[in-house]
């Protein structure tokens, strides 16, 4: 008897018959009707069951799933189901979802002739890393009667785990090495000189730059030539990922720090397609992941296993330590992209020394976020003396903001703020945009 249940249906037919019931109190000729329909619903919830449980259903389900979910991208789940019934039979299913959704209400409809097969396909967006534990699947089914339902329990458990986004590292790769920036938001960025590393020669084009012009190959052919030149490869690029307290701030669910770990994961992909030789730190109140600048195949991989094990801490980001860190570990000049964050002047002046000694050894890209609440906020129309209060407020976050990358600027580091939804592809600009200065 566990696996019946009683229906909306049921309720509202023995509810209007006990309605019928009542009002027999008071209208003579009632009481028989009321009598003639509880029989009839009786008769029906009794043929209903026999229908159920009297015959034979073979259902069968099955949960299809990759075993390994990108955080914060949709990703598809299929309950595969199956009906070997006689019967037309109307189903609800409900599959025991991983705690971190915080799906309450999640229910599939569909409807299954005898024989026959469908798919119930839906998508989850993960918003933290970690194993997603899946429990079991249950099948309501019900007859055309629809008075009472049976349920149909399948444990298959699974895990699956969350990585940091691969789906928008190949969405960007291809941003990055197509000429699609119009449309994706990659600038094309014209270089400005050239590298060593002499690739071919080849006809010119509007554009080039008129240096490169090889006059003995042009006389030869009779037409324009130009020297070719490809950018310098070997080029050692590290991401420092600060993981203290500041980088805990949530926008559209996420952390900043799953934004800039999803972000790493994407320029580590793209400079590795360029040859260069890519590394990691995370650092807060202790140093986390080191992986020294290598190149191949294998370093994403180990990339991607140290971003997924990375966790938020609670402490103040040591930036001393980082520094001493860097000076023992990084060897060479190199290209540093340093994911943090600053909410005031006063947070960034405490560090700028320590930034300014690595920028002096390496090369240092500073990025950090802009409040996109406090921009929404500086934006709406005030209603009233409060409203001009925050609005004013708000400016004056947002100035203190770019009087942040005003300051950076001025003592020679690379600044780049962003809204979190644009942080990957302002990351992917600013390491092309020094790839094509030569500056790395």
């Amino acid at each position: 008897m566990r696996s019946l249940f009683l229906t909306d249906r049921f309720f509202w037919l023995f509810g209007g018959i006990a309605a019928l019931f009542a009002l027999s109190y008071g209208l003579d000729g009632l009481f028989e009707l009321a009598q003639i329909a509880l029989v009839l619903a009786l008769a029906l919830t009794s043929a209903d069951a026999v229908l159920l449980y009297g015959r034979r259903h073979y259902l069968d389900c099955r949960r299809n799933l990759t075993p390994v979910f990108s955080l914060s991208d949709p990703n598809e789940v299929t309950l595969r189901v199956q009906s070997r019934s006689r019967l037309r039979l109307f189903l609800t299913a409900i599959d025991e979802l991983p705690p971190q959704f915080q799906e309450r209400n999640f229910a599939l409809q569909t409807t299954l002739r005898p024989g026959e097969r469908t798919d119930l396909r839906f998508e989850l967006r993960p918003l933290t890393r970690g194993v997603y534990p899946f429990g079991d699947t249950h099948l309501f089914a019900r007859t055309d009667l629809g008075l009472i339902e049976r349920r149909f329990t399948f444990e298959h458990p699974q895990q699956v785990a969350v990585y940091p986004s691969v789906v928008q590292m190949r969405r960007y790769e291809l941003m990055a090495f197509r000429d699609v920036a119009r449309d994706t938001g990659i600038k094309k960025v014209r270089r400005l000189g050239h590298s060593y590393e002499f690739e071919q020669i080849k006809n010119y084009v509007e554009g080039d730059d008129y240096r490169s012009i090889n006059w003995k190959a042009s006389g030869r052919r009779a037409s324009l030539m130009v020297n070719q030149y490809e950018d310098e490869r070997s080029q050692q690029v590290f991401c420092l990922l600060d993981k203290s307290r500041v980088m805990n701030m949530p926008f559209d669910g996420l952390s900043l720090l799953d934004y800039a770990v999803n972000t790493a994961l994407t320029i580590s992909n793209i400079a590795l397609k360029k040859q260069d030789r890519v590394g990691l730190f995370s650092f807060s109140d202790a140093i986390g992941a080191t992986l020294p600048a290598e190149r191949g195949a294998q370093q994403l991989r180990r990339i991607l296993e140290a971003l997924y094990r990375e966790q938020e801490r609670t402490g103040e980001a040591n930036y001393e330590l980082l520094y001493e860190a860097v000076r023992r570990l990084i060897h060479g000049r190199s290209l540093l992209l340093l994911f943090t964050n600053f909410e005031s002047r006063y947070a960034l002046e405490r560090v700028l020394p320590v930034l300014r000694r690595l920028n002096h050894l390496h090369l240092l890209v500073v990025i950090f976020f802009e409040n996109a609440e406090v921009r929404a906020l500086a934006e709406t129309e005030p209603s009233d003396i409060l409203g001009l209060f925050r609005q004013t407020v708000a400016r004056q976050f947002l100035e203190e903001k770019r009087e942040i990358k005003r300051l950076l600027t001025q003592h020679g580091i690379q600044a780049v703020m962003t809204r979190p939804e644009n942080l990957s592809v302002n990351t992917i600009n600013k390491y092309l945009e020094l790839k094509a200065r030569g500056l790395i």
